[in-house]
């Protein structure tokens, strides 16, 4: 009776202290926030999404990452961390539960006779079942269970960064490459352009019509034509093998979809700082962090009271195994035990200096995490902005100079002009084509950026889509072929 007296106490403490956890709980910090992004400059819409890239309307980028999300191996390791951080949540969680254990043992054993005793055999079998219960009457389990939640919380958000990272770094090394392949097919087309400038110039050198002047500045620009075409192929093959990793296979060919100047590229509504709160993983991880840090105060608050543990032990011992449970040897323990320290020179009060340190370095970090991502999503804004405004007029310049160049060689095949002029209109022309492309790729990439800047994209609906298409000089606005095919 007076066993089970003592038992329902202990049992009554436990459910009267259990609610009490020390140390500060965890209320989300108020961030000085701007009310919205200077630069967007199209009208929110409802409805979200979280596949992005699909509205680039081209079949390939989006196979290709679906194909990254199932096999990058950067990702694989992300997702392997997330069961990592479950199993420690699992682990200290268990802490808060009376552990069970049984152990059961036996032997045999011979002493030889002695001119005292005679000799003798015995076996020896004992049987037990072992219970231990740690009372979390100060919170200090249930803080380090709200830590590791946190942690294993702060790695799934860590993941989805993971992903999100990487499905922007496949659209824009794939962006990347259909522009690379439309500035090869630039070259080609003004290397055969120039190649056939070349010959004739030859043909008019032999019949005495130009000098060698001409002939060797119509061989100079075929050299920079040929040059650059070179060039073109090795950057290429050089994105390929980029790409190639960032999917999770070895380098190799890359599939083509729509060229550079078909991709649709989607208007960026205006959006809410609160919601860029709620979309980005790296400022819930951050958060999660902050979480972590704050509930570790708690629990190294708790080692200045004490620790109270419960023991017992049931089982039997016998001679022989068949009468392990009928013999008259049976065991049984328990007990409690409570420790509190008295002196540690100091050893809990730095632990708490400690945990109370990294709490304000998380939230600092928290802090700076937000401002980050407000400055990520205005310098992706105003890049795509200004990209926009500049392709429209490097789109006026290729028009200009195509006509320019047209005219020159219109005016210089009369006799009317020199061939420095046309000259001078072909490079023009040339290096405006490939300024063109680049920024029709740069374009599509800072939109890129405004998606990753705000984590998971902006919402969509009926969302506008603009063409990248612009009249291109010397070039058709059919599309751009892939290397392989030309």
């Amino acid at each position: 009776m007076r066993r089970a007296w003592l038992c329902w106490t202990w049992v009554a403490c436990s459910v009267t202290f259990y609610g009490c956890a020390v140390g500060p709980d965890y209320h989300r910090p108020t961030i000085d926030t701007p009310a919205n992004f200077r630069y967007a400059d199209v009208q929110a819409l409802q409805a979200s999404t979280a596949d992005w890239w699909s509205q680039f309307n081209d079949p390939v980028l989006n196979a290709l990452i679906q194909q990254a999300i199932e096999q990058n191996k950067d990702l694989l390791v992300a997702t392997a961390r997330i069961d990592e951080y479950y199993g420690r949540l699992m682990t200290t969680r268990s802490a808060l539960y009376p552990q069970l254990s049984a152990g059961l043992s036996g032997g045999r054993e011979r002493q030889p006779a002695t001119p005292l005793t005679r000799e003798y055999e015995t076996t020896q079998v004992q049987a037990s079942v072992m219970a231990s219960w740690e009372i979390d009457l100060f919170g200090r389990l249930r803080r380090l269970r709200e830590s590791a939640r946190a942690d294993l919380l702060g790695t799934e958000y860590a993941r989805d960064a993971t992903l999100i990272s990487l499905e922007a770094s496949v659209a824009t090394a794939y962006i990347s490459l259909r522009d690379l392949d439309q500035r090869l097919v630039i070259s080609r087309a003004t290397l055969e352009t120039r190649a056939e400038a070349l010959k004739l110039y030859k043909e008019r050198f032999e019949g005495g019509v130009v000098s060698q002047v001409q002939v060797s500045q119509a061989d100079s620009e075929y050299a920079v034509a040929l040059a650059s075409e070179h060039d073109f192929e090795q950057q290429i093959a050089q994105q390929e093998n980029a790409l190639s990793l960032l999917l999770g296979q070895n380098p190799g060919p890359i599939p083509r979809g729509k060229p550079i100047n078909q991709i649709a590229v989607p208007s960026i509504p205006a959006g809410l700082p609160s919601s860029l709160l709620d979309q980005r993983p790296d400022i819930r991880q951050a958060e999660q962090a902050l979480v972590s840090a704050n509930a570790q105060i708690g629990a190294a608050r708790a080692q200045y009271f004490p620790t109270i543990s419960l023991t017992g032990l049931f089982g039997a011992a016998s001679t022989a195994l068949s009468s392990l449970w009928s013999g008259p040897a049976k065991l049984w323990s328990y007990a409690g035990a409570a420790s509190v320290p008295i002196f540690t020179a100091g050893a809990i009060a730095g632990t708490v200096k400690q945990a109370e340190a990294r709490q304000q370095e998380a939230l600092f970090t928290y802090q700076s995490t937000i401002q980050s991502a407000f400055a990520d999503v205005e310098d992706a804004l105003v890049g795509e902005q200004q990209t926009r405004e500049q392709l429209a007029a490097v789109d006026r310049q290729v028009r200009a100079l195509g006509q320019y160049a047209s005219l020159s060689r219109a005016l210089n095949e009369g006799g009317y002009t020199s061939y420095l002029e046309v000259v001078d209109a072909e490079r023009s022309l040339f290096n405006a084509e490939l300024s063109q492309s680049s920024l029709q790729g740069l374009r599509l990439i800072q939109v890129v950026n405004v998606y990753k800047a705000l984590g998971y994209g902006w919402p969509v609906g009926n969302a506008p889509v603009a063409s990248n298409a612009a009249p291109h000089a010397g070039v058709p606005a059919t599309g751009v072929p892939s290397p392989q095919a030309q």
